[in-house]
């Protein structure tokens, strides 16, 4: 078991920034004893790392962590963020204004200057999107060229950035990357040999699945590959890449709150011109609620649509109508056009039987399409590739299964 001891020394609260200074805690952040103890699972952390070249791993990486109500995670995912041994990174924790704050004040305790960690208390919840955003914006003003996303139920190995990065340094037309994200266990610290995304793909009635979800790895996800699209669990992302494709001085849309807006950047990045790429030599885990990782497979994702919350699937059922609106080439829409026209004939049958709630979505979905046009009508200006070139990424099924 890998250990690593902090001691509380103090942090101040300016603003909404939280800076390290001397001197004394404010009570009203914290009062915990000074003394914690971080630990990475020994099944992760007796992983022997290969070697990088030190010239490919020493480009300034900056990595998110978004945080809402995850405090249990926290004390898994941060040992592990910290412990990287990619060189030059430091870290941007963003509090969404969580009602518990447990989270929050282990934070403070835990990290006092050793690892370079700024820490930013929102007082309201902006959603994913929008913090994300707030998060790129500071990343790219400490001269950033490379900015990560962590979420708080992930464990990273030890070099899972220095192997992404490494392979980014080689390929100048990367704008994104993951490596393999396998399931794990929170509840007993446990990995699984359980995918849980390799990657991002896009069907052609325009449904993205996560490669490989829920799927044992038999050997299926061990080749590198350009992929549709990263998901926002764990990506990497080349920071001139989401300098080149933001909308309105956003990089993820803030229309979405939050759900597919990784999706929706990595289509806004293959229309650009750019590559989105899976390499599964870099390895981490993530934690799912019980049965809502099995949506490989159509039937898989119905069935175990009631692992999800209803707030979620309306969230996700809207943005997903509001990504194909922004970012969807009509030719490419035709060329697909049984696909297409069956679900959107199906949908409605669907949801009015199974799903009600759902049709507040649509609602909610005509209420964002004036904004969402004038975003399209600016991907359409700037895109770079034609729609035969982007209409590779839309395949069958069986293609998947493969």
């Amino acid at each position: 078991m890998v250990t690593r001891k902090t001691t509380k020394k103090g942090l101040k609260v300016t603003g909404k920034v939280v800076k390290r200074m001397p001197g004394k805690l404010s009570a009203k952040i914290v009062d915990r004893e000074p003394e914690v103890t971080q630990e990475i699972p020994q099944e992760i952390a007796k992983e022997a790392p290969q070697e990088i070249p030190q010239e490919l791993s020493t480009k300034k990486l900056v990595v998110i962590v978004i945080h809402h109500n995850t405090a249990a995670n926290l004390k898994i995912c941060m040992p592990a963020l910290t412990e990287q041994r990619q060189k030059n990174m430091e870290i941007i924790f963003i509090d969404n204004a969580s009602p518990d704050r447990e989270g929050v004040e282990w934070m403070h305790n835990a990290y006092d200057g050793t690892h370079q960690v700024t820490m930013i208390a929102n007082t309201d919840n902006r959603g994913f999107a929008k913090a994300a955003n707030q998060g790129i914006r500071i990343a790219i003003s400490r001269g950033a060229k490379y900015i990560a996303f962590v979420s708080p139920d992930v464990v990273l190995s030890p070099d899972y950035f220095e192997k992404l990065i490494a392979k980014m340094n080689r390929n100048p037309k990367i704008a994104s990357i993951m490596g393999k994200v396998y399931l794990y266990d929170f509840n007993n610290l446990k990995p699984t040999d359980i995918i849980d995304s390799a990657g991002l793909f896009a069907l052609k009635h325009r449904r993205i699945v996560d490669i490989g979800q829920g799927r044992i790895d038999d050997g299926r996800f061990n080749n590198e590959k350009e992929v549709f699209g990263v998901s926002y669990i764990c990506p990497v992302y080349r920071t001139e890449a989401l300098e080149d494709v933001k909308v309105l001085d956003e990089y993820f849309d803030e229309d979405f709150f939050h759900y597919k807006e990784d999706a929706d950047l990595s289509w806004r990045f293959l229309l650009y011109g750019w590559k989105n790429f899976y390499l599964p030599e870099a390895v981490a885990y993530h934690s799912r609620e019980a049965g809502s990782h099995k949506r490989f497979s159509t039937s898989e994702f119905l069935k175990n649509r009631k692992h999800i919350s209803k707030m979620q699937r309306q969230m996700s059922f809207r943005n997903h109508l509001l990504m194909i609106q922004k970012n969807e080439l009509w030719s490419n829409f035709f060329s697909d056009f049984g696909h297409n026209m069956a679900v959107r004939i199906l949908t409605p049958i669907y949801i009015t039987v199974a799903e009600p709630s759902l049709w507040k979505s649509y609602w909610q979905y005509l209420k964002k399409l004036p904004a969402i046009r004038k975003k399209r009508k600016i991907i359409l200006k700037n895109k770079r590739i034609s729609a035969s070139e982007m209409s590779r990424w839309f395949r069958s099924r069986k293609s998947l299964e493969a």
